[in-house]
Parts: C-alpha cells; structure tokens; sequence
C-alpha cells in the first residue's frame, strides 16, 4: 500500500482529492445532524458508530469535525 500524503501529489487532481474528500465528510456531517441520523468511522480498524448529538458536540468542541474523521481514517 502507497502511505505518501496525497496532497504531495504532482498531480493536481490527485492533489486536490484530499479536500473533495473533507467536504465530502462534512457534508456527511452536516447531513447525519440535519436528519438526526448516525455516520460510520473507521477507529484502529473497528467501525464506530457516531451519533448526530455526538457530532453536534464536537462541532461546538472543535470547528472542523471531519478533520478528526480523516484522523481517523489515517491512524
């Protein structure tokens, strides 16, 4: 498996995928609080459910939830 940061692609596209990615993963966000619904993480290999008042918190904790789902997805 490729483990190089895909941002340092010299591909632009490639490069650029990496922010589709988090937009993607906060429109997740936004869609799982807006529905009252429950989005699936990836955590040391074992899937997590999180809840939308779990997200709802975090994003009072933390401006960027998706930033810590991409976290997650790289540990």
């Amino acid at each position: 498996m490729n483990t190089k940061d895909i941002r340092l692609s010299k591909d632009p596209d490639l490069a650029g995928s990496f922010d589709a990615i988090l937009r993607a993963g906060q429109s997740a966000v936004d869609l799982a609080i807006q529905t009252n619904t429950q989005i699936v993480t990836l955590v040391d290999g074992k899937i997590v459910y999180r809840s939308a008042e779990q997200l709802k918190k975090e994003r009072e904790l933390n401006s960027h939830p998706t930033v810590s789902i991409i976290r997650t997805m790289e540990s």
